[in-house]
């Protein structure tokens, strides 16, 4: 006979593995954050199209080669449909749409617009997956998005946007969000390696188009710059998403959308540490306030008790708990 654990208890040996999400989640944000050091080279040489085409023809060649190394075969059919929304969004739409768009605005202000991305997954995890909108998350999440408005200030020059950057921004922050809240539930039916990786071959067949562009330029480009787009192919798609995905199936879309403020905060630090850019106070500042806005959103909410009664979690750590009672039970 199986007994559920208590709520707010942990199933003998969750301890154990209760480490590797959090590590999964650090990867994926540090290696995305280094894919802003990266583009800024192979941008240089390499159109939005053409750019995205090469990352995801590298990304879809390392996963492909692991799901056949692993024979993990195909994931089952429920999953297809998030698969395919996924891929066409996230992979596909958001890689060309950004790519473009930072070509059009500065850095600060691309990095304000499509840091509005969290907050719609956050939504839209709440009304299209039931997951509720916990206190915590939400005054995490204005704090982050405050830390990168005043990164994305620090960072802004005069002059340097348009309309049209404006709005492929805003497009690659709802293309992420709706790509994300369309991955959770296709992970419910196949693993994160096999989600991820046929998602990237989604979005590379969905940007064949730009096969002319990548061949031309490809013969022009420096190799340091192609070098750079076989290195964002391989760590901050392949691995990195790989990482994302795996978090992303044990805990909320939305805390792990306010995860990715972030990013901001490393690419201060790197731009520092690889490209000799000292960051500006306001800047670091932004980090800070950022970091912070992470540590309120990611923390564990305030027990909530009645009487002498069992601790009530919040919303969103009732269900992970629930999903690791249901893994126990297995």
């Amino acid at each position: 006979m199986t007994t559920t654990p208590r709520s707010g208890s942990r199933a003998p040996g969750a301890s154990a593995r209760d480490w590797r999400a959090p590590a999964a989640a650090c990867t994926t944000v540090i290696l995305w954050a280094s894919a802003f050091v990266s583009i800024r080279t192979a941008g240089e040489a390499y159109s939005p199209g053409a750019l995205a085409l090469g990352r995801l023809l590298a990304g879809s060649l390392a996963l492909g080669t692991i799901l056949l190394v692993r024979r993990e075969g195909l994931p089952a059919r429920a999953a297809w449909p998030g698969i395919a929304a996924s891929g066409l969004l996230w992979f596909g739409l958001y890689m060309v749409v950004l790519n473009w768009g930072e070509q059009q605005v500065d850095a600060g202000t691309a990095a304000m617009v499509v840091n509005i991305g969290p907050i719609l997954i956050a939504l839209l995890g709440a009304g299209l997956l039931g997951e509720g909108l916990p206190r915590r998350l939400l005054i995490g999440m204005g704090v982050s998005f405050a830390g990168a408005a005043v990164v994305g200030l620090s960072m802004s020059g005069h002059g340097g946007s348009s309309v049209l950057g404006v709005v492929l921004c805003l497009v690659a922050a709802v293309a992420y969000a709706g790509g994300v809240v369309s991955q959770k539930p296709a992970l419910r039916h196949g693993s994160a390696l096999q989600i991820t990786t046929f998602g990237c071959l989604t979005g590379t067949v969905a940007c064949l188009p730009f096969t002319g562009a990548l061949l031309s330029e490809a013969a022009a480009a420096p190799v340091s710059a192609t070098l750079n787009m076989v290195y964002l192919g391989v760590f901050p798609t392949a691995l990195a998403f790989t990482t994302w995905a795996y978090a992303l199936s044990r805990t909320t879309a939305g805390r792990m959308g306010a995860t990715t403020y972030a990013v901001p905060a490393l690419v201060v630090l790197m731009s520092w540490l690889l490209l000799d850019e000292v960051p500006a106070p306001l800047a670091v500042a932004g980090g800070l306030l950022c970091l912070a806005g992470v540590a309120v959103s990611r923390g564990r909410g305030t027990a909530r008790r009645s009487g002498t009664g069992p601790v009530v979690p919040e919303p969103e750590q009732a269900t992970v708990e629930a999903g690791q009672a249901r893994v126990e039970r297995r």
